[in-house]
């Protein structure tokens, strides 16, 4: 029988070297169980099966496992290193970033009947240890890429991070995984200059927040103008006094698409890592920037995830790490994420994106990227580049 889907095997033109990278791929089943939110207790399921009503936040399964059953179907799968076997992040490795009140009110609830502890934040009976499986597997990652066990790695994390304030989560997000594992390798001596690049479609504030005043942290987030939050991500915030330049904002206009992107990884993101020099580059990769996403108004596709991870590649050198944040439409965030691992990897095999057409055709008129040029060329002044 013909699979329905198709994939095939071919010399891929974005292939970055002659053999395959040693990638890692990190997911849980148990991530996907997270999100029923306050009603969980309604359908108990004994905490053996994925809990009722998961599918019906924004912030849902679906996205990940589908990406998940993608790279199984195409075979993909079995040339990256997929690992399981999660170490959960502690609570020294948690309070080196959050406050120590604020984990053990998250771990009353969780240990209760779950809640929504900040702004758009429910989690259901056992929240605290999924969040807490989903910042291990990041740190997980990037300890692996750090000691040379891997050339680079994914963690499919769930739930995100990037939005998670010391003391208050908002925007789906309970744990800042990234900072987390930032804070977890430091402290074990294995990186002093780290770089934070965020192409979620939302500004990356907790982030931002957390290693404002952090000169030995570089954090970049390009997103959709006054998204979410409304209040924060403008190209002013440059870091604090004791880390000036070390954050740099890309609001885009919304209608930006793939050259707006790309204009934004050659002009603002690469000059600012080139003259930052970092030990390792993190992405907090988002695929809400998608043409089809029903949470923001851009034009990204798969193609566009997939140059800028190969322009990152190049910079480093094929080493990177990547913690999935947003993106919230499950008919293409599969096809995103398996465009940006084949990259990751070097695989010859390849999936067809099927709205890649219609994403292309929709395209802004290059009046709307000269302008978004004009924006990013003013932002790369502010910073000297």
């Amino acid at each position: 029988m013909q699979l329905a889907i198709p994939f095939t095997k071919v010399n891929c033109e974005s292939k970055t070297n002659d053999k395959m990278n040693q990638t890692g791929f990190f997911w849980h089943e148990r991530c996907f169980w997270h999100g029923a939110g306050n009603f969980a207790f309604l359908l108990p399921a004994g905490g053996m099966v994925e809990p009722s009503g998961t599918s019906r936040l924004p912030e849902a399964p679906e996205t990940k496992r589908r990406l998940k059953n993608l790279i199984d179907v195409s075979g993909l799968a079995d040339e990256l290193i997929c690992s399981t076997a999660i170490i959960p992040a502690n609570e020294d490795e948690l309070v080196a970033v959050h406050t120590s009140s604020y984990i053990e009110h998250f771990k009353r609830c969780s240990a209760e009947q779950g809640g929504d502890l900040g702004l758009r934040t429910p989690f259901g009976p056992g929240g605290f240890e999924i969040a807490c499986l989903s910042a291990g597997m990041v740190r997980q990652a990037l300890f692996a890429v750090l000691d040379g066990q891997l050339d680079n790695a994914y963690a499919l994390s769930r739930p995100p991070g990037h939005h998670c304030l010391p003391d208050f989560p908002n925007g789906f997000c309970l744990l800042n995984n990234i900072a987390v594992a930032v804070q977890a390798v430091r402290r074990a001596g294995k990186a002093e200059r780290i770089a934070i690049v965020d192409w979620d479609v939302h500004h990356g504030n907790g982030t931002e927040h957390i290693f404002y005043d952090d000169a030995n942290v570089l954090t970049i987030s390009v997103h959709q103008e006054r998204n979410y939050p409304l209040d924060t991500g403008d190209a002013s915030d440059t870091g604090g006094q004791a880390a000036l330049f070390s954050n740099l904002n890309i609001p885009l206009l919304p209608g930006g698409g793939h050259m707006t992107y790309i204009y934004a990884m050659q002009r603002l993101i690469l000059p600012k890592l080139a003259a930052f020099k970092p030990d390792i580059v993190i992405v907090a990769c988002g695929f809400d920037a998608s043409g089809v996403d029903p949470l923001s108004r851009m034009l990204c596709g798969s193609d566009t995830f997939c140059e800028m991870t190969k322009a990152l590649m190049d910079f480093t050198g094929n080493r990177l790490v990547m913690a999935h944040e947003g993106g919230y439409s499950e008919i293409h965030v599969p096809f995103c994420g398996h465009h940006v691992l084949q990259q990751l990897s070097g695989s010859a095999i390849t999936v067809n994106d099927p709205l890649s057409p219609r994403i292309t055709a929709q395209q802004p008129d290059i009046s709307l990227n000269l302008l978004q040029e004009k924006r990013m060329n003013e932002i790369a002044e502010l910073h000297q580049l």
